[in-house]
């Protein structure tokens, strides 16, 4: 039913590496941070660049080989806008020179959001309401990092990824599988910035309240409890064994918690792809990231099958097949 036919992605010019943290953080090994969670450097937006101007970025690089007149509606996923109003969506359609009889909206997502949007441009096409579908997963999420977390700082990475879904009949019309327990929101969460204001803060663990406070240990619990029984479940959905996947794309959140689910899932080291090395975590960005890659170094060839799985902050989960 659909199909992704065009992926790009940008990533801010200033570059934060493993050295560069040591120097703050001495008592850090770099050589540790990469061992641990495979990353050994990430893009940080300037204090200038937005996710509008990160998406602006992204997209031109899709219109440089794609008609922008076809694009009949915007999807936009981000937890770093711009603005609370307007939507940032609507300012994306007039920065990118897009036509004005089209729908446009944003969504507000994290490690989750790719799997989402593809699912909401699902349901346009079924609904016969688009047919070219622009969907933009851009975050910032380092401005909401404290600069002496060093933990959450050797994690994220900013970035935007632009892809092109549409229409197609020769598609296969693989089903999502969506999972969401608001019961872990306190274990990922901005406390300050938007209207409410009675939270209290843990002195041991949390900086400020208006920083990115993330529990590592209950998000690794949540991940390993929940995404085997969600392979497992989109499999079973779209009528598919193992075997029948050629590759497995999972958010890109750390090597360390990949490998163990990996492992505990029982997926084939070859069909599973880690690629986080020089962006870190990008949050919604990183599977569309790593399909480029996987793209562009020969890995995922066209008629493959892959899965794709996003989860993390919500907590919010989804998978689904696509068909490249």
């Amino acid at each position: 039913m659909i199909k992704v036919s065009k992926i790009e992605y940008y990533l801010p010019e200033q570059v934060l590496t493993n050295e560069d943290l040591e120097k703050e953080f001495p008592e850090w090994s770099s050589e540790r941070i990469q061992e641990k969670i495979g990353i050994r450097q990430r893009h940080i937006s300037s204090d200038s660049e937005t996710v509008l101007e990160l998406a602006v970025k992204s997209s031109e690089k899709i219109f440089e080989n794609y008609d922008r007149n076809k694009v009949d509606f915007i999807l936009f996923c981000t937890q770093s806008p711009d603005y609370f109003l307007p939507t940032t969506a609507c300012i994306l359609q007039d920065r990118l020179g897009l036509r004005r009889n089209i729908g446009a909206m944003d969504f507000n997502l994290g490690c989750s959001g790719f799997i989402y949007g593809l699912a909401f441009a699902k349901g346009l096409v079924a609904a016969g309401i688009a047919r070219s579908i622009l969907l933009i997963t851009s975050e910032t999420y380092t401005k909401h990092i404290n600069p002496k977390d060093k933990a959450n700082r050797s994690i994220f990475g900013d970035a935007s990824a632009s892809v092109i879904v549409e229409k197609d009949e020769n598609a296969g019309d693989y089903q999502f599988c969506l999972g969401t327990d608001g019961s872990g929101a306190e274990n990922l969460i901005v406390k300050k910035g938007a209207f409410k204001t009675d939270f209290e803060l843990n002195p041991e663990n949390e900086f400020y309240p208006e920083n990115l406070y993330m529990n590592g240990p209950e998000i690794f619990n949540f991940t390993i409890e929940n995404i085997p029984g969600l392979v497992k479940e989109t499999l079973e959905t779209n009528g598919l064994t193992m075997e029948d996947v050629d590759h497995f794309v999972f958010h890109q959140a750390n090597s360390f918690m990949l490998n163990y689910l990996r492992k505990k899932i029982k997926i084939p080291a070859e069909k599973f792809y880690v690629d986080m090395e020089n962006t870190g975590n990008t949050v919604s960005a990183t599977i569309p990231i790593a399909l480029k890659n996987m793209m562009d170094k020969g890995i995922l060839k066209e008629g493959e099958r892959v899965l794709m799985a996003g989860f993390g902050v919500g907590y919010s989960w989804g998978a689904t097949v696509l068909e490249i």
